[in-house]
């Protein structure tokens, strides 16, 4: 049986393509391949992220820095693998993980992002501030369709 790909280099906008968002370090026989209801996910949640990247680069960037995707899309094989929480919303296209260079980035893009959400009239599903037990720290945002809880928080993970 033919191994399914996806194109890596297809744009979800124009900073951000599909391989960004569907990376992973586990090894799933799946090959963690989004539906198109989960590119459209996808989508939906790069326009928060070219949002993120334009305004940071406004107030503290060096004019064109880039958001780096830790994590995006994860099917199910991945999720379980990577130690994700069942029901994530990294399942369905509508999270991703942001890797930050220490707590005053995190701080800030938070900040930004809830800025956005403020302007824009438009909730997010999930801000969540996390460290890991090594002290690295990364920021996961999450948005859907609709139904979003604005649900921020703090995690020692």
């Amino acid at each position: 049986m033919a191994q399914v790909e996806i194109n890596k280099q297809a744009r979800l906008s124009q900073h951000f393509t599909l391989g960004e968002l569907c990376k992973t370090s586990a090894k799933t026989q799946d090959g963690n391949i989004p539906s198109h209801v989960h590119i459209e996910n996808l989508k939906r949640l790069c326009g928060w992220l070219e949002m993120l990247r334009s305004e940071w680069n406004k107030r503290y960037g060096e004019a064109d820095d880039p958001i780096i995707i830790n994590s995006g899309y994860r099917s199910e094989a991945v999720n379980k693998a990577v130690g994700g929480v069942s029901g994530s919303n990294h399942l369905t296209g509508c999270a991703v993980d942001i890797h930050v260079y220490g707590i005053e980035q995190l701080v800030r893009y938070a900040a930004i992002l809830l800025d956005i959400s403020d302007l824009n009239n438009e909730d997010f599903d999930e801000l969540l501030l996390e460290r890991s037990p090594r002290g690295s720290y990364w920021l996961h945002f999450a948005v859907r369709q609709s139904g979003n809880r604005r649900r921020i928080r703090l995690i020692q993970t």
